[in-house]
């Protein structure tokens, strides 16, 4: 009977072995396969961390660039009302410095206007003293300077050498020249004394400055005593060697040096009326 239960006992341990073994190996493939699923699932879960990681970033510097986006917007928008008011302004002041311009313009033709008047008055002036005076005397020059006229006589024809009296033959040239003069009243007569650079000094005369003015002078007389000029148009200046028309080096050049010039000429303030009178012009 002992020996039964023996058996009995063993076939019963065996069976009961055999079923463990079968369920163990069942969980333990369930096991497996659970970790395996586990893993497959962390790779996933680690990924999908990753991925969120990359899209929040990607969102944030969105973000970031929709702000910088709507205050590039902002700062146009505000930049496109100041350009407009610049561009108003730009054009408003542009219109005014046009305008600015073509007054200008106008004064600077109507300047123009005036300046040909006297230009032609000059010419016309130039024209009556060539008639009267005579163009074939080589001791006297007419011609234009600087916008007057201008009339060089020589000195061999106003005066003997070192003095300031004024000879007769001269009286004949200055006569036509006084007729000029008086046919044009409002027109001023400078004349100008010219020595050469030899200097001279006598109980009369104290330099080549003296002896410059003091002909300059006499002529003066002349005109206004002899001749009838207004002595209200005239002028005299002595400028004595210092402006030669060529270098005193000689006897030649010296000759030519000496010399008086006439100069007829508009009174300033009459040449400025006229500019004044074309300037008011502009204002009707």
């Amino acid at each position: 009977m002992r020996k039964t239960v023996l058996v009995l006992s063993a076939l019963a341990l065996t069976a009961t072995s055999c079923v463990s073994k079968k369920k163990f190996a069942e969980l333990e493939a369930k096991n497996k396969e659970t970790q395996d699923l586990l893993n497959s699932c962390t790779v996933k879960l680690n990924s999908c961390l990753e991925e969120k990681s990359g899209l929040n970033a990607t969102l944030a510097a969105l973000q970031s660039e929709n702000e910088n986006l709507k205050k590039n917007n902002s700062d146009l928008i505000n930049s496109s009302k100041e350009m407009t008011v610049l561009t108003t302004k730009g054009a408003q002041n542009l219109e005014k410095s046009l305008e600015s311009l073509r007054e200008k313009d106008l004064k600077i033709s109507r300047l123009q206007d005036a300046l040909t008047k006297k230009d032609s008055v000059t010419l016309a002036l130039v024209t009556s003293l060539k008639r009267e005076v005579g163009i074939d005397d080589p001791d006297i020059n007419i011609n234009v300077e600087k916008g007057v006229v201008m009339i060089s006589i020589a000195d061999n024809l106003l005066f003997k050498s070192g003095s300031y009296d004024v000879s007769d033959r001269a009286k004949g040239v200055l006569g036509k020249v006084a007729k000029v003069i008086n046919s044009k009243p409002d027109f001023e007569c400078m004349i100008e004394g010219h020595t050469d650079n030899v200097p001279i000094k006598n109980a009369v005369l104290l330099d080549n400055w003296d002896l410059s003015v003091k002909r300059s002078t006499s002529i003066v007389r002349v005109l206004q005593n002899d001749l009838g000029v207004n002595p209200k148009q005239l002028i005299p200046a002595g400028r004595s060697y210092f402006i030669p028309l060529n270098d005193n080096d000689t006897p030649e050049n010296r000759a030519k040096n000496r010399r008086t010039r006439i100069i007829i000429m508009p009174k300033i303030d009459q040449f400025y009326d006229m500019i004044e009178k074309e300037m008011k012009n502009m204002s009707k």
